[in-house]
């Protein structure tokens, strides 16, 4: 059973930037896909980046040009570099991993606040 870790969360100013990390306590190399969600007080989950062992690198529309999504599976480390941050940004920011391309298992981080405000 991998455990995912999220850390690097926090106060960011409006424009500036901010790096999340994502640890696995075991290997994610064979892992299909990993990937960053957040979710907003009052609003569902969402799909913010996810990479996967296809070379596909999926962004959503709100963060496109601003953020980048890194997988590290040597270090089992995925990193989310956000940059121009904006308010709208503000939630909980979660990190994902599937096992596989179907009959897969999920896994799941325990989520870290990232506040955008001067």
């Amino acid at each position: 059973q991998v455990q995912l870790v999220e850390s690097g969360g926090g106060l960011v100013q409006p424009g500036g930037s901010l790096t999340l990390s994502c640890t696995a306590s075991g290997g994610i190399g064979s892992f299909y896909s990993v990937a960053w969600y957040r979710q907003a007080p009052g609003e569902q989950r969402e799909l913010v980046a996810r990479t996967n062992n296809d070379g596909f690198t999926y962004y959503a529309d709100s963060v496109k040009g601003r953020f980048i999504i890194s997988r590290r599976n040597r270090q089992n480390v995925i990193l989310l570099l956000m940059d121009i941050v904006k308010s709208e940004d503000t939630a909980v920011y979660y990190c994902n991993a599937e096992s596989a391309r179907t009959s897969s298992t999920t896994f799941w981080g325990q989520g870290t606040q990232v506040t955008v405000s001067s």
